[in-house]
């Protein structure tokens, strides 16, 4: 039951991520686009290096002692494709327009830390240009209704994507803590931004930093709350009566979250990182977070 509560609590800590993102929006001088840049990248080497060395091979190592060699590796392909179609069409439901995964620029992060800053022009169809002058001074107010929806949109969709998310942490860190910490650090490090992206929009149309914060963290909550639905789904329904989930089960759900993890790497991370990065920053962030992630397994071992 000790390594439950352990993969709930880094799974908890991964989603609060999107409150920690929040506060720095409020708080910091200035948004510090490299940091975020090899932070994501970071984020994606760990994934990425994890997902191939470690959980896909966990996955065929658990189907193959019970659907034998051949169909084992059979199994943990389809649910390492099954994994990236789920991610897939759960993204597929945010607009690119409205892409929470997309960092506020420093004019529109500007007023949340400074009430003297320029409000930046809403009417405006692109986002602002990060390193540009804002285009008016233009009352958000007026605008309000359609910054709210889009805040609550962006929370809603950023809620929905963490469940999987979530998933991928907590059964990570139920077969390996090690594995779980490294995990919640690189999505607790991804979820950074989307916490900002939540907070931006709805503190412009209400002028409440405390309930920007709200939905920003509440937003996070996703994570554990999906891991711990769908973990007790699985004991209930598959656990039998020890509530202990089959390997074969387990196998499956590993090739999923390799799957999710290569995804949200590829889809998400690095184009992030390259563009707020300058130079080899998302390069140097992406081989920083695989040898990390390297050397702490072989020392694990």
């Amino acid at each position: 039951m000790n390594a439950v509560w352990i993969a709930f609590g880094l799974t908890l800590f991964a989603g609060m991520a999107t409150g920690i993102g929040s506060i720095i929006g409020f708080a910091a001088e200035r948004t510090n686009y490299r940091f975020l840049a090899v932070s994501t990248g970071f984020s994606a080497g760990v994934m990425l290096y994890v997902s191939f060395v470690e959980i896909f091979v966990k996955g065929v190592d658990s189907l193959t002692v019970s659907f034998g060699n051949y169909w084992g590796h059979w199994i943990n392909a389809a649910s390492f494709f099954g994994g990236i179609l789920l991610i897939g069409l759960i993204d597929n439901i945010i607009p690119a327009a409205e892409n929470p995964h997309e960092t506020p620029s420093e004019m529109e992060i500007a007023p949340l830390r400074d009430s003297s800053a320029p409000l930046p022009d809403f009417r405006s169809k692109g986002r602002i240009d990060r390193e540009g002058p804002a285009s008016g001074n233009h009352d958000p107010r007026v605008h309000g209704g359609k910054l709210m929806r889009m805040g609550l949109f962006t929370a809603l969709a950023i809620a929905i994507h963490n469940f999987p998310e979530g998933l991928a942490t907590f059964l990570a860190a139920l077969q390996d803590p090690t594995l779980g910490v490294a995990i919640a650090v690189a999505i607790g490090l991804h979820n950074i931004p989307e916490g900002i992206s939540v907070s931006v929009p709805i503190f412009y149309a209400t002028g409440n930093r405390r309930k920007a914060f709200v939905y920003s963290f509440l937003s996070g909550l996703a994570e554990p709350f999906g891991a711990g639905v769908a973990y007790m789904i699985l004991r209930l329904f598959i656990g039998g009566e020890t509530g202990t989930i089959p390997s074969q089960i387990m196998g499956v759900l590993f090739g999923g979250v390799a799957g999710i993890m290569v995804y949200i790497s590829l889809d998400e991370l690095l184009p992030t990182s390259r563009a707020y990065g300058k130079g080899h920053d998302s390069l140097m962030g992406l081989v920083t977070g695989m040898l990390i992630m390297a050397v702490s397994l072989l020392l694990m071992k």
